[in-house]
């Protein structure tokens, strides 16, 4: 292998680790967010509650595929980290509208960020 495989290789789990770092902190900070978000509350709390438990799911998947050490099939890694940067930018945009919820729209944009990055990686 040469220095510059090598140097791809780092570069690629050091990316699909801060990937799975970003998806782990984003579902941890959307768990938190939908145990506060109040059920019977208005439309927009019972919305933001929905995201944040699907965007808590997306991240928790995708952080189980990139942990997997098998890479038998890279168009679904991708099909799912692509998903997952969706979501996290969707709830991102549902926590704008909420006060208070500043660290989980920063936390779903740092998610969709190292997405990116990642998927930069893969291509």
């Amino acid at each position: 292998m040469s220095a510059t495989d090598q140097q791809e290789l780092v570069r690629f789990l050091e990316d699909r680790f801060s990937c799975a770092q970003a998806c782990t902190e984003c579902a941890r900070v959307c768990a938190l967010r939908a145990s506060l978000a109040d059920l019977d509350g208005p439309e927009d709390q019972q919305q933001l509650r929905r995201k944040s438990i699907m965007c808590a799911e997306v991240c928790d998947a995708t952080c189980r595929v990139l942990a997997e050490q098998t890479w038998q099939d890279e168009a679904g890694t991708r099909a799912q980290v692509e998903w997952c940067r969706a979501v996290c930018l969707e709830t991102a945009h549902v926590f704008d509208r909420d006060p208070g919820a500043e660290e989980g729209a920063k936390a779903c944009r740092d998610c969709a960020r190292a997405c990116t990055e990642f998927l930069a990686v893969l291509r």
